[in-house]
């Protein structure tokens, strides 16, 4: 741990080194991706937001996933309640399900062992990215977008298969004392702009990140470059494989780095997992097998069109 400690500051002071050297370069990245979030993500990410909250705060979604509840005791061998995450994670997206499942461990309604089962069908994007932003912002193609996320459920759903009956040890709960959380309007607009703002600035510092990997990235031809900086941002890579790969291949290529999820977007869910003491090398390995179930998928859809 101390090792990958000292490399992680070694590539920081590199970061910040180049953003005094290069000062107009590193700013010009930085609204680069807050320009990528807010025409792409935001206008997409933001109403859905708003209008699950409201939704969810109604019980509305809570009740249907009741009629999932068997099938997914069965498939996963996971409590009933995973239903009920599984179709908040395909709906709201990253890092939802994430969060769901650790707030669930840690109110004792789920054991450790349930949680990571969890966590390798509950960790998907949203409909709304998919096929709003990266579908039809940048492959300027609906049926892209169906078919990405068509490819990124199912391939999470045979995921859970891989995971269904892994066992880990068991540790002791010390619940939170949550306060109270007022579901009234008001709260609902903080939370939906808390939520996207967060996305926004994750989004903005890996622009940046990327860019200090240009060096790295430039060894490789541009397609393969573009794979590589939505395996670190989904956002940019997005952008990025729409520019400089065929269309058919864009989208198998945007299946592979959506179900992987991102650097960006793993530490976000590896952050509120932390309550699980989920390992960072297992949700990895999740998140591969996912890009790989959901990349095969995808291969073969884009055959019918």
């Amino acid at each position: 741990m101390k090792k990958y400690k000292t490399l992680l500051s070694i590539f920081i002071v590199y970061i910040i080194l180049n953003m005094v050297i290069f000062p107009d370069i590193f700013i010009k990245e930085t609204l680069s991706g807050i320009s990528a979030w807010a025409f792409n993500v935001l206008p997409s990410v933001l109403p859905f937001i708003f209008f699950t909250k409201i939704l969810s705060s109604l019980g509305g979604i809570e009740k249907a996933s009741r009629l999932f509840a068997r099938p997914m005791n069965r498939f996963y061998k996971a409590p009933a309640l995973s239903s009920y995450v599984f179709l908040m994670s395909i709906i709201s997206g990253y890092p939802v399900g994430a969060k769901m499942t650790a707030d669930l461990y840690v109110s004792g309604k789920i054991s450790r062992s349930d949680a990571f089962k969890m966590t390798s069908f509950c960790s998907t994007s949203g409909p709304m990215f998919i096929i709003g932003a990266v579908g039809i912002g940048m492959l300027h193609s609906a049926t892209a977008g169906y078919i990405i996320f068509l490819s990124h459920v199912i391939g999470s759903f045979l995921n859970g298969f891989l995971y269904r009956k892994i066992k880990v040890q068991e540790l002791p709960v010390s619940p939170i004392n949550q306060k109270e959380i007022k579901n009234d309007l008001s709260q609902i607009v903080i939370d939906s702009a808390l939520s996207i703002i967060s996305v926004g600035v994750i989004i903005a510092i890996f622009f940046v990140v990327i860019r200090s990997l240009t060096p790295v990235f430039s060894l490789f031809p541009a397609p393969v470059a573009s794979v590589l900086e939505g395996v670190v941002e989904i956002t940019k890579g997005c952008i990025d494989i729409a520019k400089n790969i065929p269309f058919r291949l864009a989208i198998i290529a945007s299946t592979f780095v959506i179900s992987f999820g991102g650097i960006s977007t793993m530490l976000q869910s590896l952050t509120m997992l932390g309550q699980i003491k989920m390992p960072a090398p297992l949700f990895l390995l999740q998140k591969f097998t996912h890009a790989i179930l959901a990349t095969i998928i995808s291969f073969i859809l884009i055959l019918f069109i």
